[in-house]
């Protein structure tokens, strides 16, 4: 964590955003009561990563781009880097990463990365905007939010009974990641039934649940009874759901690109779910979370 978070509040949440990462760090309700993980070192440390240059890991940790390989970690190496305050009020911030020397050594772009927070009674709306700072030539990007919410969440209600509602039936299969965090080439019987997946430890041993022909672009959160999460993602192509299993978190995850597919030894442009910025141009994508009483 930096050295001071920047707070943002309206009348219905307040949040917390830490400018290493452009994190969100804390989402509190009306009263004080914890929305989001808090980060647990003896669990898993992340509450709400950004993942940008890519989603997911890469085969044998590098990716080929236009004959020259580069490496790059897990979710790429925003989340590890400081941001700039670029703007902040009351009720909204906005974080900046633009590329440098080191970042040019593992993503040979040059752009400019902003994450833009603000709260409105009851939601909190997340906006990430990627921009090609080269007027020339294309570049290549996916983009990931990741924020952990609580589970149970903090109303009384015990795990066993939160599930996630979507807004439309999604009888596709879903995707998994192998031993090495790479797309397989199977496809596995969705756990949703209609629209509901009922959350249970023992959907996660396998990691992520990966859902890569998802139909909706909102989906309710909680239990069967008391105040629950809306989350909205219209502009992102897939849907990651994760938890370690036992722990007091579930990750509702929009992306805009994932893993690399096992064994993929192709050009990163050609990758599923990489998109591309014109030459510069930009592209926005947002989330919002709102607190449905």
């Amino acid at each position: 964590m930096s050295a001071c978070v920047i707070a943002i509040r309206s009348d219905g949440l307040s949040a917390e955003i830490d400018p290493f990462g452009a994190q969100l760090f804390a989402l509190r309700d009306a009263e004080g009561n914890d929305l989001l993980w808090d980060g647990d070192p003896a669990v898993w440390t992340g509450r709400a990563p950004v993942l940008f240059p890519i989603v997911g890991g890469l085969n044998g940790g590098r990716y080929r781009l236009g004959g020259q390989a580069f490496a790059l970690p897990r979710h790429g190496f925003a989340r590890h880097r400081l941001f700039e305050v670029a703007e902040t009020s009351g009720d909204r911030a906005v974080f900046r990463l633009r590329w440098d020397e080191e970042t040019l050594a593992a993503y040979p772009f040059r752009f400019e990365l902003d994450l833009a927070f603000a709260v409105a009674g009851a939601c909190l709306t997340m906006t990430a905007t990627v921009r090609n700072l080269d007027p020339t030539a294309p570049m290549s990007a996916s983009f990931g939010f990741h924020p952990a919410l609580r589970w149970p969440l903090p109303y009384g209600q015990p795990r066993a009974a939160h599930v996630i509602v979507f807004d439309q039936e999604e009888p596709a299969p879903i995707r998994r990641i192998d031993a090495d965090g790479l797309v397989q080439p199977a496809r596995f019987p969705t756990p949703v039934e209609g629209r509901a997946l009922v959350l249970r430890d023992d959907l996660f041993t396998d990691d992520a649940l990966i859902f890569d022909k998802i139909a909706s672009r909102r989906l309710a959160y909680g239990a069967d009874a008391g105040p629950l999460i809306e989350v909205a993602f219209p502009d992102t192509t897939l849907l990651g759901v994760w938890t370690k299993p036992g722990a007091d978190f579930i990750c509702i995850e929009p992306w805009h690109g994932w893993a690399d597919p096992a064994g993929y030894e192709g050009d990163f442009r050609d990758k599923p779910g990489v998109f591309e910025v014109e030459p510069g141009g930009e592209r926005a994508m947002a989330m919002s979370i709102t607190l449905r009483r």
